[in-house]
């Protein structure tokens, strides 16, 4: 049976602006890595990944650091693992063919769409985040919103694109080629390819910035997690990193409430695996809907004055944490 495989992998990552803290992240043969950020001090200095995730890692341009994918706050990737804005890991499985609110807040949205297979041997399903959708309000008191999403795909070539890019529904034509960009025409957002194919940063300035990879599932998953992928589809999906500058005191949503002002995390941090529930709580009716139960979005008048201040100076807070989630270190 053929399943999917990654070859001749090549990805990166690069910030389009200069408030991001994540440069570039490269997996090639040699495991190099390099930050891209011009005001870095480590600017294109070559480094080597970790041992422990020696095909890909994330460069942080602020700590001129390698990091493994997944483990810096605002990630979320794989069987869903989130690593929140207070550094603490761990996983929301939401259900499959189902949407959910990541970020609510009263000027900006995000929601994912949820794939997956049934588990065999427990009741709730492996799923993936296979799209996200972005809300950003407009001056009509309506929205403005993009879609980025990852194609079904069976046997998997890294040189083909797999992205699927829209806006205000009408599609998006991202020319392939690393640094090839695209911007709305109200400027409210920005897309950069950060290689060839698979790979972008979406921006909005002052507002996020997401850095997005299109990932199948490997034949090695496959036969550790007991995914049973064949060659029909190998379930591609998103590895997801956010960076937010002005969130409010009152954000929610499964990934936005890590960054409340006085969040305390429930989850167990003694658990390998500790699993959050809420599906009630973030569910929405479709992925370019804003009515999950916590929906802030566009409530404006629910505000006080100076709360995003204070949340955006908790948001250029770094924090790591294990793979675990067994232990977080912040700093600012």
């Amino acid at each position: 049976m053929a399943l999917c495989v990654l070859s001749n992998v090549v990805v990166a990552w690069d910030n389009i602006g200069e408030e991001g803290t994540w440069g570039d992240f490269k997996a090639t043969k040699n495991r190099t890595v390099r930050c891209r950020r011009k005001s870095s001090p480590c600017f294109m200095v070559p480094f080597k990944c970790p041992k422990s995730c020696p095909a890909t890692c994330l460069m942080n341009c602020n700590t001129c650091t390698p990091q493994c994918n997944c483990v810096g706050p605002g990630t979320v990737c794989q069987d869903p693992k989130f690593v929140g804005g207070d550094g603490i890991t761990f996983y929301f499985h939401g259900k499959r063919d189902s949407d959910f609110c990541l970020v609510t807040d009263p000027s900006l949205h995000i929601n994912a769409h949820f794939i997956g297979k049934p588990h065999p041997s427990k009741k709730r399903d492996f799923t993936w985040v296979q799209s996200i959708a972005i809300f950003l309000p407009s001056s009509d008191n309506g929205f403005h919103n993009l879609y980025l999403g990852a194609k079904k795909t069976g046997s998997w070539d890294d040189s083909v694109d797999r992205l699927e890019l829209s806006h205000n529904s009408h599609p998006i034509s991202l020319p392939t080629g690393e640094h090839a960009t695209w911007q709305s025409p109200n400027g409210l957002f920005a897309v950069k390819r950060t290689q060839n194919t698979n790979s972008v940063t979406v921006e909005s300035k002052g507002k996020f910035e997401i850095s997005a990879t299109v990932v199948p599932i490997t034949t090695e998953e496959s036969r550790v997690h007991r995914y049973n992928i064949t060659k029909d589809d190998c379930f591609a999906h998103l590895d997801l990193s956010f960076k937010f500058f002005d969130l409010s005191e009152r954000v929610d949503g499964v990934l936005g409430r890590t960054y409340q002002k006085n969040y305390v995390s429930k989850v167990n941090l003694t658990n390998p695996m500790p699993v959050v529930g809420g599906e009630r709580l973030f569910a929405t009716s479709s992925i370019f809907a804003t009515d999950c139960v916590v929906s802030m979005f566009n409530k404006r008048n629910a505000l006080g004055l100076g709360e995003s201040k204070k949340v955006k100076e908790l948001a250029r807070v770094e924090c790591m944490s294990g793979p675990a989630g067994t232990g977080v270190l912040c700093q600012r």
